[in-house]
């Protein structure tokens, strides 16, 4: 009879993963126990063992995209998970009561574990790696890099920035700045920002996209967030500019209190709507826009339906989190608008979080005190398991511009450029611009 090892070692075969094997992505087990719990739990047993030690992996992220990219996330089931699935079908997990959970439990746990992580801006979503480094043959390939850390900005580099990054973290900033405000910027020129527009952003985390919309592009803006951590830092970050942040649910927005705005956008909030609220969500960006404006919705998404996360991200990350489908978003938007362009930039997440993991691991000197080593190994898991999802293309990362009645004409996409260089003076603009919008309104 065929031992729980033997079971697992027969699944891990078909990866080309191996336990005590010498290759980066192969297992190192600690603990014969290890076997059992992942027969009977599945991937949160999985994630669990990793946390307490039971097993090791020089690269996680070489071996959950081996993993992946042979289609074993649910050839191990347990029983346990059944409650958890059946309570999503049932209940409204992300309902204007719990809305707030998600806040708590995630971006709540610190802000000096945010800042050392991200970039300058603290943008916690995709970056865009375009004309900062090349896409490499091995992106979702059964081949690996002769080096294995040049996952963090692809194997070849187009630049020196990105080749010294690879070997400096200190370097890395840099180089993730360069990429995170490559992504805004291309979210404000498919938005055809121009001086004096409105902007709402909805699930604006620490006001990143609003900061560099108001520096860039004379805008003002109102941004949501349920964490209360957010809205200290955003608030800082976005002093002296006309830019509001509030701790809001989407759901309590009001045109007739807070009036219409020109374009709403949304960055990585909709990962945590849920599908039953899907219809709900659309219907509140539809009616804070007036018939010409627009709205950017930047999500992971997955390639199926699903009710919900996989389970350990579920009690360990993104609490009643969810990832939607294409067929899901398209239902959503029926009727209320015209969907004018959709765009797939998956694999820079992959870059995107191995960026994140070299800054975090630098830093962990700085936060092991508070943090302690089980949260380091759950964050290593998280960040490193993820990268692999995108590197074997189960998770995509959709931007898609909606228009409620359409663009007269048609929408052109805009050309995917490095972005403006830093405006000279910021310091000054800030002080002038609230006046210089407050002009233009009276004027109006």
């Amino acid at each position: 009879m065929a031992t729980a090892r033997d079971r697992i070692e027969q699944l891990l075969a078909k990866a080309g993963v191996a336990f005590g094997g010498q290759r980066p992505w192969d297992i190192q087990v600690h603990r014969d126990a290890f076997y059992d719990r992942v027969l009977a739990q599945g991937s949160l047993g999985l994630g669990e063992a990793y946390m307490d030690g039971w097993w090791d992996c020089q690269r996680l992220d070489q071996l959950f995209h081996r993993l992946l990219a042979a289609d074993l996330a649910g050839a191990v089931r347990s029983w346990r998970q059944i409650p958890g699935y059946l309570k999503a079908l049932v209940l409204n997990l992300q309902s204007r009561r719990r809305a707030f959970r998600i806040g708590e439990r995630h971006y709540d746990i610190g802000n000096d574990l945010y800042r050392r992580m991200l970039d300058r801006r603290m943008i916690y979503s995709c970056a865009y790696w375009r004309g900062l480094c090349e896409e490499g043959s091995d992106g979702a390939g059964a081949s690996e890099p002769a080096d294995p850390e040049d996952r963090v900005a692809g194997p070849r580099a187009v630049d020196g920035a990105a080749a010294s990054a690879l070997s400096d973290p200190s370097d890395l900033s840099g180089l993730l700045d360069r990429a995170q405000e490559a992504k805004l910027d291309l979210v404000c020129r498919k938005l055809g920002l121009a001086p004096g527009m409105r902007v709402l952003d909805i699930g604006c985390g620490w006001g990143g996209a609003l900061q560099l919309a108001a520096e860039r592009y004379d805008i003002e803006g109102l941004g949501l967030t349920v964490s209360r951590r957010q809205v200290e830092i955003g608030r800082e970050l976005c002093a002296g500019l006309p830019v509001e942040i509030r701790l809001q649910d989407y759901r309590e927005l009001d045109p007739e209190r807070d009036g219409r705005f020109d374009r709403v956008l949304s960055i990585g909030m909709f990962e945590h709507v849920g599908g039953k609220n899907y219809r709900t969500f659309m219907e509140v960006a539809h009616r804070m826009l007036p018939e010409e404006g627009l709205f950017l919705l930047h999500t992971i998404g997955g390639n199926r339906s699903v009710r919900r996360t996989e389970p350990w991200i579920d009690r360990y990350i993104f609490p009643d989190s969810m990832l939607p489908s294409p067929v899901q978003m398209t239902r959503a938007i029926e009727g209320l608008f015209v969907l004018e362009d959709w765009h797939n930039f998956g694999a820079d997440y992959d870059r995107t979080l191995m960026a994140w993991h070299r800054r975090f691991e630098a830093a962990w000197p700085e936060l092991a005190e508070r943090y302690g080593e089980r949260f380091r190994r759950m964050w290593r898991y998280y960040l490193l398991s993820c990268a692999g999802s995108f590197r074997a293309r189960k998770n995509q990362l959709w931007q898609v511009v909606l228009a409620p009645r359409g663009v007269a004409g048609g929408y052109r996409r805009p050309d995917a450029v490095a972005p403006p260089a830093a405006i000279p003076g910021h310091s000054d603009r800030r002080a002038s611009m609230g006046s210089t919008l407050e002009a233009r309104r009276a004027g109006r």
